[in-house]
């Protein structure tokens, strides 16, 4: 018997003809989940601790470096260009909910296997389990190497034989003791709280940064006696800048991209939320970016306006440099700290489900095997954090490759693979402007550090995405295959309305690993 359209199962069929509108709409309020499965579910995570949940997978560390990509690009082009990947971010997650209303799959894998088969499948969690290991062990890094020194401010004498200010003494009690736990529970959901005492640990830090604007002078000066009798801050120091082009300004908006980075969250989260559907989940979206956008935003500007030029790239070492005893600033660092912490068996979540859709998706539920694939990968992220002497290493491989898979181009992929909608309709234009972006990006990058980046030419086109400043810092290889095509667009995409239309096969999915 043929399969249904919903099953994994069926077969990779194309459907040219265009959504009526009456469809579309019923689309927007259908539920992701089939009515069986409304009714064994448990009542659901609310609006609220739904946006908490994803504000958390949302925002970390990367607000630390936020203020010196200002600092590289003005207000105003850092404005936009946060804006811009703010938008697009909100974009590719409506297009994963209409792909996964439209083929009544409920996770990121699937669609991979729905639309390139297997391999599609493998490519998709294998991205989300290198992106979100190399997120948790970078989260921990900072664990290990900002926390000692946190507690060290509150303590006066030498205490450095002390246990706990031994970096990786701390880190192991507090992954035993904190994480592990919170990443063996068995939803999604019930990270809300933590996720909401995370939300309210990066709104402190936001306030402190507005209300030291005015605690530390303009030009910056180590002297306490200089400061006194520092008068003005109206020096050529001093004076914001709307638009700032340099070389560090092409590294940018692979930091903005890894800011945003929320898809292998979206999907549990929707899974999971009450009275679930395409438009209340646009909305959890929607609320979560927009105030992870103002929180970015805020703090990234004030922080300029405090240091200017002299902004360090992790913006919390700034004010360590200028206010070394200040309590409210050492408060805040250990605030930051709990924040990123939390935010690590929230993204645990996507990685166990993404090893368990790759190696163990025909296998009914185990808690032993939940147990040992958590455990297994605590120890990875464990060992990371404790060999890896960089954190830009970190951050430069996964910000500059697999966050832009996960953010752009596969949502845009897969839209326009499995979409219904008519081929030269524009909603299947998005995705070339999606393309088109993310190809911008990377040839500035690849324009400052030198690399041959080529996102879209022959299938032996490799990309490498360059060192991002700051807090991201390694050239990662990316080969990207795109058909045979060495032209833009691709042969089968040069086609009319009346001719018969070639979609794309396996072939055609780009490798971000």
């Amino acid at each position: 018997m043929e399969a249904s359209w919903g099953s994994v199962n069926a077969e990779r069929g194309w459907y040219v003809s265009a959504q009526q509108p009456e469809e579309a709409e019923a689309e927007e309020l259908s539920p992701l989940l089939s009515n069986e499965l409304h009714r064994q579910r448990s009542p659901g995570v609310s609006f609220g601790l739904s946006v908490f949940n994803l504000m958390n997978a949302v925002m970390g560390s990367g607000i630390l470096g936020l203020a010196f990509i200002m600092a590289n690009t003005g207000i105003l082009g850092f404005s936009f260009l946060l804006l811009t990947v703010a938008l697009l971010a909100s974009y590719s997650v409506h297009l994963l909910l209409s792909m996964c209303i439209q083929t009544a799959v409920t996770s990121y894998e699937d669609l991979g296997l729905f639309a390139f088969g297997l391999p599609g499948k493998v490519v998709v969690a294998g991205t989300i389990i290198i992106q979100n290991i190399g997120a948790m062990s970078s989260y921990l890094l900072i664990i290990k190497t900002e926390f000692p020194a946190a507690i060290a401010e509150f303590l006066t004498g030498d205490y450095s034989r002390y246990w706990y200010l031994d970096g990786q003494t701390l880190l192991i009690i507090i992954c035993v003791g904190i994480v592990f736990p919170l990443a063996l529970l068995p939803k999604i959901g019930f990270l809300g709280y933590t996720s909401s005492l995370s939300f309210f640990f990066m709104m402190f830090f936001a306030l402190v940064v507005i209300i030291k604007k005015w605690s530390i002078p303009c030009p910056l000066t180590l002297n306490y006696i200089e400061k006194c009798f520092q008068i003005s801050n109206a020096t050529d120091d001093c004076k914001p800048k709307l638009f700032h082009f340099s070389k560090e300004s092409a590294y940018a908006l692979p930091t903005m991209a890894f800011s945003f980075l929320c898809h292998t969250s979206i999907l549990p989260i929707y899974c999971e939320l009450q009275s679930p559907s395409k438009k209340r989940m646009q909305n959890v979206t929607n609320t979560a970016i927009a105030l992870s956008f103002l929180i970015y935003f805020i703090s990234a500007l004030f922080g300029y306006l405090t240091f200017y030029d002299k902004v360090e790239s992790e913006l919390l070492k700034g004010y360590s440099k200028y206010l070394p005893h200040d309590v409210v600033v050492m408060t805040v660092k250990l605030c930051i700290l709990f924040a990123v912490l939390l935010t690590v068996p929230l993204i645990h979540f996507p990685a166990r489900k993404a090893v368990m859709m790759m190696f163990f998706s025909n296998f009914p539920f185990s808690w032993i095997r939940h147990f040992l694939i958590t455990l297994a990968l605590n120890i990875i992220i464990v060992l990371l954090a404790i060999y890896v002497p960089d954190i830009r290493n970190v951050f430069g491989v996964v910000g500059a490759s697999t966050s832009t898979c996960l953010i752009f181009i596969f949502p845009g992929l897969f839209y326009l693979k499995l979409s219904r909608e008519d081929f030269l309709s524009w909603k299947k234009f998005g995705f070339p402007l999606l393309l088109t972006h993310v190809r911008v990006c990377s040839g500035a990058i690849s324009a400052h550090s030198h690399c041959n980046l080529c996102l879209l030419g022959s299938s032996n086109s490799s990309a490498s995405a360059s060192q991002v400043a700051g807090i991201t810092g390694a050239c990662h290889h990316t080969q990207l295959i795109f058909g045979h095509s060495q032209t833009w667009p691709p042969m089968w995409l040069q086609v009319s309305q009346s001719q018969s239309i070639r979609y794309p096969t396996t072939r055609t999915l780009f490798f971000c690993l």
